[in-house]
Protein backbone atom coordinates (compact mmCIF):
# COMPACT_ATOMS: atom_id res chain seq x y z
CA UNK A 1 0.00 0.00 0.00
CA UNK A 2 1.38 3.42 -0.96
CA UNK A 3 2.01 5.75 1.98
CA UNK A 4 1.58 9.46 1.17
CA UNK A 5 4.69 11.59 1.57
CA UNK A 6 4.53 13.17 5.02
CA UNK A 7 7.29 15.77 4.50
CA UNK A 8 4.89 18.55 3.34
CA UNK A 9 2.92 18.14 6.58
CA UNK A 10 6.02 18.62 8.71
CA UNK A 11 7.06 21.61 6.61
CA UNK A 12 3.62 23.16 7.09
CA UNK A 13 4.04 22.47 10.82
CA UNK A 14 7.40 24.31 10.75
CA UNK A 15 5.61 27.32 9.30
CA UNK A 16 2.98 26.95 12.03
CA UNK A 17 5.81 26.90 14.61
CA UNK A 18 7.01 30.27 13.26
CA UNK A 19 3.42 31.52 13.28
CA UNK A 20 2.99 30.53 16.94
CA UNK A 21 6.14 32.45 17.81
CA UNK A 22 5.03 35.54 15.89
CA UNK A 23 1.56 35.48 17.48
CA UNK A 24 2.76 35.60 21.08
CA UNK A 25 6.32 36.96 21.11
CA UNK A 26 5.31 40.59 20.52
CA UNK A 27 3.78 40.83 23.99
CA UNK A 28 7.16 39.97 25.49
CA UNK A 29 8.96 42.47 23.26
CA UNK A 30 6.77 45.43 24.27
CA UNK A 31 9.21 46.89 26.85
CA UNK A 32 12.07 46.84 24.30
CA UNK A 33 9.90 48.30 21.53
CA UNK A 34 8.61 50.96 23.93
CA UNK A 35 12.18 52.09 24.59
CA UNK A 36 13.24 51.80 20.94
CA UNK A 37 10.48 54.06 19.56
CA UNK A 38 9.88 56.21 22.66
CA UNK A 39 6.19 55.29 22.91
CA UNK A 40 4.10 54.39 25.94
CA UNK A 41 3.36 50.83 26.97
CA UNK A 42 -0.30 51.32 26.04
CA UNK A 43 0.67 52.39 22.53
CA UNK A 44 3.26 49.62 22.09
CA UNK A 45 0.67 47.04 23.17
CA UNK A 46 -1.44 47.96 20.14
CA UNK A 47 1.03 45.96 18.04
CA UNK A 48 -0.57 42.85 19.51
CA UNK A 49 -4.02 44.24 18.72
CA UNK A 50 -3.03 45.00 15.11
CA UNK A 51 -1.73 41.45 14.58
CA UNK A 52 -4.66 39.67 16.21
CA UNK A 53 -7.39 41.79 14.60
CA UNK A 54 -5.85 41.36 11.15
CA UNK A 55 -5.45 37.63 11.84
CA UNK A 56 -8.97 37.09 13.11
CA UNK A 57 -10.92 39.43 10.83
CA UNK A 58 -8.79 39.64 7.69
CA UNK A 59 -7.89 36.00 7.12
CA UNK A 60 -11.45 34.73 6.35
CA UNK A 61 -11.85 37.46 3.73
CA UNK A 62 -8.60 36.60 1.94
CA UNK A 63 -9.26 32.85 2.17
CA UNK A 64 -12.69 33.42 0.60
CA UNK A 65 -11.10 35.42 -2.24
CA UNK A 66 -8.48 32.74 -3.04
CA UNK A 67 -9.36 31.08 -6.40
CA UNK A 68 -10.47 27.46 -6.08
CA UNK A 69 -7.75 26.22 -8.46
CA UNK A 70 -4.96 28.18 -6.75
CA UNK A 71 -4.87 26.51 -3.34
CA UNK A 72 -1.14 25.67 -3.47
CA UNK A 73 -0.23 29.12 -4.76
CA UNK A 74 -2.45 30.71 -2.12
CA UNK A 75 -0.71 28.80 0.66
CA UNK A 76 2.75 29.78 -0.58
CA UNK A 77 1.69 33.39 -1.13
CA UNK A 78 0.34 33.63 2.43
CA UNK A 79 3.55 32.18 3.88
CA UNK A 80 5.66 34.46 1.69
CA UNK A 81 3.66 37.48 2.85
CA UNK A 82 4.13 36.38 6.47
CA UNK A 83 7.91 36.07 5.97
CA UNK A 84 8.23 39.44 4.21
CA UNK A 85 6.10 41.17 6.86
CA UNK A 86 8.24 39.85 9.70
CA UNK A 87 11.47 40.86 7.95
CA UNK A 88 10.00 44.32 7.26
CA UNK A 89 8.93 44.57 10.91
CA UNK A 90 12.51 43.92 12.01
CA UNK A 91 13.69 46.67 9.63
CA UNK A 92 10.98 49.19 10.54
CA UNK A 93 12.33 52.63 11.41
CA UNK A 94 9.08 54.10 12.73
CA UNK A 95 6.40 52.78 15.04
CA UNK A 96 3.66 53.41 12.46
CA UNK A 97 5.51 51.35 9.86
CA UNK A 98 5.98 48.56 12.41
CA UNK A 99 2.25 48.62 13.21
CA UNK A 100 1.33 48.28 9.52
CA UNK A 101 3.70 45.36 8.98
CA UNK A 102 2.42 43.55 12.11
CA UNK A 103 -1.10 43.78 10.69
CA UNK A 104 0.09 42.40 7.33
CA UNK A 105 1.92 39.61 9.17
CA UNK A 106 -1.35 38.79 10.97
CA UNK A 107 -3.23 38.44 7.68
CA UNK A 108 -0.52 36.21 6.23
CA UNK A 109 -0.46 34.08 9.38
CA UNK A 110 -4.23 33.57 9.49
CA UNK A 111 -4.51 32.67 5.80
CA UNK A 112 -1.48 30.36 6.02
CA UNK A 113 -2.80 28.39 9.00
CA UNK A 114 -6.26 27.93 7.49
CA UNK A 115 -4.91 26.86 4.10
CA UNK A 116 -2.11 24.84 5.72
CA UNK A 117 -4.60 22.74 7.69
CA UNK A 118 -6.63 22.22 4.51
CA UNK A 119 -3.49 21.27 2.56
CA UNK A 120 -2.37 18.80 5.22
CA UNK A 121 -5.77 17.12 5.04
CA UNK A 122 -5.61 17.05 1.23
CA UNK A 123 -2.21 15.30 1.09
CA UNK A 124 -3.14 12.76 3.80
CA UNK A 125 -5.09 9.54 3.55
CA UNK A 126 -8.59 9.96 5.07
CA UNK A 127 -7.76 7.66 7.98
CA UNK A 128 -4.69 9.79 8.83
CA UNK A 129 -6.29 13.21 8.43
CA UNK A 130 -6.73 13.78 12.16
CA UNK A 131 -3.08 12.98 12.83
CA UNK A 132 -1.99 15.39 10.09
CA UNK A 133 -4.04 18.24 11.56
CA UNK A 134 -2.66 17.38 15.00
CA UNK A 135 0.90 17.77 13.69
CA UNK A 136 0.08 21.26 12.39
CA UNK A 137 -1.56 22.35 15.65
CA UNK A 138 1.27 20.74 17.61
CA UNK A 139 3.73 22.79 15.57
CA UNK A 140 1.91 25.99 16.46
CA UNK A 141 1.68 25.02 20.14
CA UNK A 142 5.41 24.24 20.17
CA UNK A 143 6.09 27.67 18.67
CA UNK A 144 4.25 29.26 21.58
CA UNK A 145 5.72 27.09 24.34
CA UNK A 146 9.28 26.59 23.09
CA UNK A 147 9.79 29.24 20.41
CA UNK A 148 8.59 32.28 22.33
CA UNK A 149 10.94 31.86 25.34
CA UNK A 150 13.84 31.10 22.97
CA UNK A 151 13.17 34.16 20.84
CA UNK A 152 12.80 36.38 23.92
CA UNK A 153 16.12 35.09 25.24
CA UNK A 154 17.75 35.98 21.92
CA UNK A 155 16.04 39.40 21.94
CA UNK A 156 17.46 40.16 25.38
CA UNK A 157 20.97 39.58 24.01
CA UNK A 158 20.67 41.01 20.50
CA UNK A 159 17.67 43.36 20.50
CA UNK A 160 13.95 42.92 19.77
CA UNK A 161 14.56 42.73 16.03
CA UNK A 162 16.46 39.44 16.48
CA UNK A 163 13.26 37.69 17.61
CA UNK A 164 11.50 38.69 14.40
CA UNK A 165 14.52 37.68 12.31
CA UNK A 166 14.30 34.21 13.88
CA UNK A 167 10.64 34.01 12.87
CA UNK A 168 11.60 35.16 9.37
CA UNK A 169 14.32 32.52 8.95
CA UNK A 170 12.07 29.68 10.12
CA UNK A 171 9.27 30.87 7.83
CA UNK A 172 11.71 31.11 4.94
CA UNK A 173 12.92 27.52 5.47
CA UNK A 174 9.30 26.33 5.49
CA UNK A 175 8.56 28.38 2.35
CA UNK A 176 11.37 26.91 0.24
CA UNK A 177 10.70 23.44 1.61
CA UNK A 178 7.05 23.63 0.57
CA UNK A 179 7.98 25.17 -2.76
CA UNK A 180 9.99 22.01 -3.48
CA UNK A 181 7.97 19.34 -1.67
CA UNK A 182 4.32 20.37 -1.65
CA UNK A 183 2.47 18.61 -4.49
CA UNK A 184 -0.34 20.14 -6.49
CA UNK A 185 -3.45 20.36 -4.32
CA UNK A 186 -6.90 19.27 -5.52
CA UNK A 187 -8.88 22.22 -6.83
CA UNK A 188 -11.74 23.16 -4.56
CA UNK A 189 -15.24 23.43 -5.97
CA UNK A 190 -15.47 26.71 -7.88
CA UNK A 191 -18.03 28.96 -6.16
CA UNK A 192 -18.92 32.62 -6.20
CA UNK A 193 -18.31 34.85 -3.20
CA UNK A 194 -22.04 34.83 -2.54
CA UNK A 195 -22.06 31.04 -2.44
CA UNK A 196 -19.12 31.08 -0.04
CA UNK A 197 -21.01 33.40 2.28
CA UNK A 198 -23.72 30.73 2.43
CA UNK A 199 -21.46 28.91 4.89
CA UNK A 200 -22.83 31.27 7.54
CA UNK A 201 -26.23 29.66 7.00
CA UNK A 202 -24.95 26.14 7.71
CA UNK A 203 -26.32 25.28 11.15
CA UNK A 204 -23.80 22.50 11.74
CA UNK A 205 -20.87 24.83 11.00
CA UNK A 206 -22.30 27.58 13.22
CA UNK A 207 -22.57 25.19 16.16
CA UNK A 208 -18.95 24.11 15.70
CA UNK A 209 -17.86 27.75 15.58
CA UNK A 210 -19.92 28.61 18.66
CA UNK A 211 -18.34 25.76 20.64
CA UNK A 212 -14.88 27.01 19.60
CA UNK A 213 -15.87 30.52 20.68
CA UNK A 214 -17.01 29.30 24.12
CA UNK A 215 -13.87 27.19 24.51
CA UNK A 216 -11.68 30.20 23.73
CA UNK A 217 -13.59 32.43 26.16
CA UNK A 218 -13.06 29.83 28.88
CA UNK A 219 -9.53 28.59 28.14
CA UNK A 220 -7.70 31.59 26.64
CA UNK A 221 -9.67 34.02 28.77
CA UNK A 222 -8.63 32.24 31.97
CA UNK A 223 -5.04 32.05 30.72
CA UNK A 224 -4.96 35.85 30.83
CA UNK A 225 -5.79 35.78 34.55
CA UNK A 226 -3.87 32.79 35.85
CA UNK A 227 -1.38 35.14 37.55
CA UNK A 228 -3.98 37.05 39.66
CA UNK A 229 -5.53 33.77 40.77
CA UNK A 230 -2.27 32.15 41.90
CA UNK A 231 -0.98 35.39 43.43
CA UNK A 232 -3.98 35.50 45.77
CA UNK A 233 -2.89 34.54 49.34
CA UNK A 234 -5.85 32.16 49.51
CA UNK A 235 -4.50 30.22 46.52
CA UNK A 236 -0.79 29.97 47.16
CA UNK A 237 0.51 33.57 46.95
CA UNK A 238 2.71 32.48 44.07
CA UNK A 239 5.41 35.06 43.26
CA UNK A 240 6.33 33.81 39.78
CA UNK A 241 3.70 32.34 37.50
CA UNK A 242 6.26 31.28 34.88
CA UNK A 243 6.54 27.61 35.95
CA UNK A 244 2.76 27.28 35.75
CA UNK A 245 2.67 28.81 32.28
CA UNK A 246 5.30 26.28 31.22
CA UNK A 247 3.18 23.44 32.61
CA UNK A 248 0.14 24.80 30.73
CA UNK A 249 2.15 25.11 27.52
CA UNK A 250 3.79 21.70 27.74
CA UNK A 251 0.37 20.22 28.36
CA UNK A 252 -0.82 22.03 25.22
CA UNK A 253 1.99 20.59 23.08
CA UNK A 254 1.34 17.06 24.34
CA UNK A 255 -2.41 17.43 23.89
CA UNK A 256 -2.02 18.74 20.34
CA UNK A 257 0.15 15.83 19.24
CA UNK A 258 -1.53 13.00 21.20
CA UNK A 259 -5.07 13.88 20.07
CA UNK A 260 -4.24 13.02 16.43
CA UNK A 261 -4.61 9.22 16.57
CA UNK A 262 -7.68 9.62 18.80
CA UNK A 263 -9.43 11.84 16.24
CA UNK A 264 -8.99 9.13 13.60
CA UNK A 265 -10.73 6.58 15.88
CA UNK A 266 -13.46 8.49 17.73
CA UNK A 267 -16.16 10.56 16.05
CA UNK A 268 -15.37 14.26 16.19
CA UNK A 269 -18.57 15.49 17.91
CA UNK A 270 -18.23 12.88 20.67
CA UNK A 271 -14.58 13.78 21.20
CA UNK A 272 -15.40 17.49 21.30
CA UNK A 273 -18.02 16.88 23.99
CA UNK A 274 -15.52 14.91 26.10
CA UNK A 275 -12.88 17.62 25.72
CA UNK A 276 -15.28 20.41 26.69
CA UNK A 277 -16.38 18.42 29.74
CA UNK A 278 -12.77 17.82 30.84
CA UNK A 279 -11.97 21.49 30.22
CA UNK A 280 -14.86 22.56 32.48
CA UNK A 281 -13.81 20.18 35.27
CA UNK A 282 -10.15 21.27 35.13
CA UNK A 283 -11.10 24.97 35.30
CA UNK A 284 -13.46 24.39 38.23
CA UNK A 285 -10.64 22.48 39.97
CA UNK A 286 -8.12 25.34 39.71
CA UNK A 287 -9.00 27.28 42.89
CA UNK A 288 -9.77 24.09 44.85
CA UNK A 289 -6.40 22.50 44.09
CA UNK A 290 -4.51 25.81 44.46
CA UNK A 291 -5.99 26.31 47.93
CA UNK A 292 -4.71 22.85 48.88
CA UNK A 293 -1.23 22.96 47.32
CA UNK A 294 0.76 25.05 44.85
CA UNK A 295 2.14 21.78 43.47
CA UNK A 296 -1.22 20.04 43.13
CA UNK A 297 -2.64 22.90 41.03
CA UNK A 298 -0.17 22.00 38.28
CA UNK A 299 -2.29 18.92 37.48
CA UNK A 300 -5.49 20.76 36.43
CA UNK A 301 -3.34 23.40 34.71
CA UNK A 302 -1.61 20.71 32.61
CA UNK A 303 -4.96 19.06 31.77
CA UNK A 304 -6.48 22.44 30.93
CA UNK A 305 -3.61 23.23 28.58
CA UNK A 306 -3.76 19.80 26.96
CA UNK A 307 -7.49 19.77 26.19
CA UNK A 308 -7.62 23.48 25.37
CA UNK A 309 -5.09 23.05 22.55
CA UNK A 310 -6.30 19.57 21.54
CA UNK A 311 -9.87 20.75 20.92
CA UNK A 312 -9.07 22.45 17.63
CA UNK A 313 -7.93 19.20 16.00
CA UNK A 314 -11.39 17.53 16.02
CA UNK A 315 -13.05 20.91 15.43
CA UNK A 316 -11.03 21.63 12.28
CA UNK A 317 -11.40 18.05 11.07
CA UNK A 318 -15.17 18.25 11.53
CA UNK A 319 -15.31 21.55 9.61
CA UNK A 320 -13.42 19.99 6.69
CA UNK A 321 -15.82 17.04 6.65
CA UNK A 322 -18.86 19.31 6.90
CA UNK A 323 -17.83 21.53 3.97
CA UNK A 324 -15.74 19.31 1.71
CA UNK A 325 -18.64 18.83 -0.70
CA UNK A 326 -19.01 22.61 -1.03
CA UNK A 327 -15.24 23.09 -1.39
CA UNK A 328 -14.91 25.82 1.25
CA UNK A 329 -13.30 23.90 4.10
CA UNK A 330 -10.43 26.42 4.22
CA UNK A 331 -12.91 29.24 4.75
CA UNK A 332 -14.57 27.28 7.56
CA UNK A 333 -11.19 26.82 9.26
CA UNK A 334 -10.42 30.54 8.87
CA UNK A 335 -13.74 31.36 10.52
CA UNK A 336 -12.87 28.94 13.31
CA UNK A 337 -9.59 30.79 13.89
CA UNK A 338 -11.55 34.05 14.00
CA UNK A 339 -13.85 32.53 16.63
CA UNK A 340 -10.82 31.65 18.74
CA UNK A 341 -9.37 35.15 18.61
CA UNK A 342 -12.76 36.72 19.28
CA UNK A 343 -13.28 34.33 22.20
CA UNK A 344 -9.88 35.21 23.64
CA UNK A 345 -10.76 38.92 23.50
CA UNK A 346 -14.18 38.35 25.10
CA UNK A 347 -12.66 36.18 27.83
CA UNK A 348 -10.03 38.79 28.65
CA UNK A 349 -12.64 41.55 28.76
CA UNK A 350 -15.02 39.49 30.91
CA UNK A 351 -12.25 38.58 33.34
CA UNK A 352 -11.26 42.22 33.61
CA UNK A 353 -14.88 43.09 34.41
CA UNK A 354 -14.95 40.45 37.15
CA UNK A 355 -11.83 41.99 38.73
CA UNK A 356 -13.27 45.50 38.28
CA UNK A 357 -16.26 44.42 40.39
CA UNK A 358 -13.74 43.29 43.06
CA UNK A 359 -15.19 39.81 43.13
CA UNK A 360 -13.13 36.97 44.70
CA UNK A 361 -10.48 35.62 42.32
CA UNK A 362 -11.99 32.13 42.44
CA UNK A 363 -14.92 33.51 40.44
CA UNK A 364 -12.56 33.86 37.45
CA UNK A 365 -12.08 30.09 37.30
CA UNK A 366 -15.72 29.44 38.18
CA UNK A 367 -16.97 31.65 35.34
CA UNK A 368 -14.50 30.09 32.90
CA UNK A 369 -15.59 26.61 33.95
CA UNK A 370 -19.22 27.61 33.56
CA UNK A 371 -18.61 28.81 30.00
CA UNK A 372 -16.86 25.53 29.17
CA UNK A 373 -19.75 23.59 30.69
CA UNK A 374 -22.14 25.60 28.52
CA UNK A 375 -20.08 24.52 25.50
CA UNK A 376 -20.38 20.89 26.59
CA UNK A 377 -24.17 21.25 26.88
CA UNK A 378 -24.30 22.82 23.43
CA UNK A 379 -22.33 19.89 22.09
CA UNK A 380 -24.91 17.48 23.56
CA UNK A 381 -27.59 19.33 21.61
CA UNK A 382 -25.41 19.08 18.52
CA UNK A 383 -24.93 15.34 19.00
CA UNK A 384 -28.68 14.78 19.31
CA UNK A 385 -29.32 16.86 16.20
CA UNK A 386 -26.77 14.85 14.22
CA UNK A 387 -28.30 11.59 15.43
CA UNK A 388 -31.77 12.76 14.39
CA UNK A 389 -30.43 13.76 10.97
CA UNK A 390 -28.88 10.31 10.53
CA UNK A 391 -32.15 8.60 11.52
CA UNK A 392 -34.05 10.77 9.05
CA UNK A 393 -31.57 9.96 6.28
CA UNK A 394 -31.79 6.23 7.09
CA UNK A 395 -35.59 6.29 7.08
CA UNK A 396 -35.64 8.11 3.76
CA UNK A 397 -33.25 5.60 2.19
CA UNK A 398 -35.41 2.73 3.44
CA UNK A 399 -38.53 4.35 2.03
CA UNK A 400 -36.74 4.86 -1.27
CA UNK A 401 -35.72 1.20 -1.35
CA UNK A 402 -39.30 0.11 -0.65
CA UNK A 403 -40.64 2.38 -3.40
CA UNK A 404 -38.16 0.96 -5.92
CA UNK A 405 -39.05 -2.63 -5.01
CA UNK A 406 -42.74 -1.88 -5.53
Amino acid sequence: MHTPNQSPIYLIALGAFALGMASYVTAGLIPMIEASFAVSVAVAAQLVTAFTLAYGLGSPIFVALTPAHRQRAGLLLALGLFVIANAASALAESFTTLMVWRAIAGIGAGVYLAMGIGASAAVSAPERRGKAIAIIMGGMASGVVLGVPLSLLIAEQMGWQAALWLVTVLGLVAFFGLLLKLPALPAATATTLGQKLAILGDGHVLVILLVSLLAAIASLGMYTFIAPLLADPAYGAVRSVTPYLWVWGIGGVLGSFLIGPVVDRIKGPVLTFAIMLILAVSLFALPLSAAFSTWLVMLPIAIWGAVGWALQVPQNNELILARQAQGDGNLAIALNESALYLGSAIGAAAGGFVLLLQMPTWTLAACAGGVAALGALLQIVNLRRLQNNRRTATDQSKQGAVSQSN
